[in-house]
Formats: C-alpha cells, sequence, structure tokens
C-alpha cells in the first residue's frame, strides 16, 4: 500500500491552491475548477471544493472544520523557512522551536484554519529515526 494523497475541502479552491502553491513551492494541476493537485515526490495534496464532496455523500465533508489534522512538510532549513513564509502566513501558531522528540518546528494555520507544521529532525536520536524510513 502507497499513501496516495491528502485531500482539503474548502469553499474557496482558488484562495487555498494560491496558498499551497507558496508554501510548498510547486504549481497545481487543475484537472476541472471545482479540483487541484499539488504533487510532491512524497505525496499529494488534493484540494475540493465543497461542492465535490456531495459524490462522495451529503455531509461527508464540510470546509474549515478541521481542528484534528496536521500536515507535515519536512523541510531543509526550518528558520528558512520561515523567513520566506512569515510574509504571507496570517496565523502563525509556533514559531520556530525544538521540540522534546528532537524536531524543529513551526507551525502556523492556511486559509481555512488547517495547522501546518514544517519541520527538520535536528537531534541525532531524530535524525536516525528518519532515516530508517523507506524513501
Amino acid at each position: 500500500m502507497n499513501f496516495a494523497s491528502v485531500r482539503i475541502i474548502t469553499d474557496d479552491v482558488d484562495r487555498l491552491v494560491e496558498f499551497y502553491e507558496k508554501v510548498m513551492g510547486v504549481s497545481a494541476e487543475r484537472p476541472a475548477p471545482v479540483f487541484a493537485e499539488l504533487a510532491l515526490p512524497s505525496c499529494t495534496l488534493a484540494i475540493g471544493h465543497s461542492h465535490t464532496t456531495q459524490l462522495f455523500g451529503v455531509g461527508s465533508a464540510v470546509g474549515a472544520h478541521n481542528r484534528t489534522v496536521i500536515l507535515e512538510f519536512l523541510v531543509d532549513d526550518v528558520e528558512a523557512e520561515y523567513a520566506r513564509l512569515e510574509p504571507f502566513v496570517d496565523d502563525w501558531v509556533m514559531e520556530p522551536t525544538t521540540m522534546p522528540w528532537g524536531n524543529r518546528s513551526m507551525l502556523f494555520r492556511d486559509p481555512d484554519g488547517n495547522l501546518l507544521n514544517l519541520f527538520k529532525p535536528v537531534t541525532e536520536e531524530a535524525i536516525q529515526r528518519f532515516s530508517r524510513r523507506p524513501s
């Protein structure tokens, strides 16, 4: 089994696509006005309009209501990413901080309130833990 994608449901696809293109540094593919995909080698972030959830069942997903999932991106330099993103991120949750489990992390919310964590393992234990993961 391979983890293929995460999909965010929103009422404003264009706004989230623009935000995630800036964060991820990739251009979105837009196979339909109500759907976009931002592909990285490790996974794809899909963004779908709330109207698309009717195909899955009425009320199956509601945009801008997530408070349980954190989208996490492994980066080379947390401080450099903070400096790059600071001008357009409106909702910072945590500035760059070294966490007890050995990751240097920063957290912020996208325009719909979804939480993002950009991090880098910095302790020897955290670096070893990530080096054992399949690529």
